[in-house]
């Protein structure tokens, strides 16, 4: 799908790795089970790196194993915080099935769209910077 720049600062957490390019953060996901506290670790991770500035996320997604109800709570609760919208590039359908499990029953607290590739998520995101 994607690979790490060579060109870029690359910050490494548990759950995905990350790079900025243009005012937008790029993510890597890595195909493991998110947790309350990996979760909480990475948003850490992510407000050093930006300097607690909000950004556009764009992330690429990995397959990883359905989070808990408690994590999928919490995840929902930060994504204001951290990010100005997001954007999720997979293959066909992952992004729409995890969007169904965390917004089930209401609005994702930040714009988001799922893309099937990098490029039409980069310009969508260009309006969030």
């Amino acid at each position: 799908m994607v690979t790490l720049p060579t060109h870029k600062k690359i910050v490494s957490g548990k759950i995905a790795d990350y790079w900025i390019e243009d005012g937008i953060l790029f993510s890597l996901s890595k195909p493991m089970k998110r947790t309350v506290e990996n979760i909480s670790e990475n948003v850490a991770l992510v407000k050093e790196f930006t300097q607690n500035i909000k950004m556009p996320l764009l992330i690429y997604l990995s397959n990883s194993p359905v989070p808990d109800k408690a994590t999928r709570v919490y995840s929902k609760e930060q994504l204001p915080h951290i990010y100005s919208a997001m954007a999720m590039v997979s293959e066909p359908g992952l992004a729409q099935l995890i969007m169904k499990m965390v917004f089930q029953f209401q609005r994702p607290p930040i714009p988001m769209k799922s893309f099937n590739n990098g490029q039409d998520a980069i310009k969508w995101l260009q309006q969030f910077k």
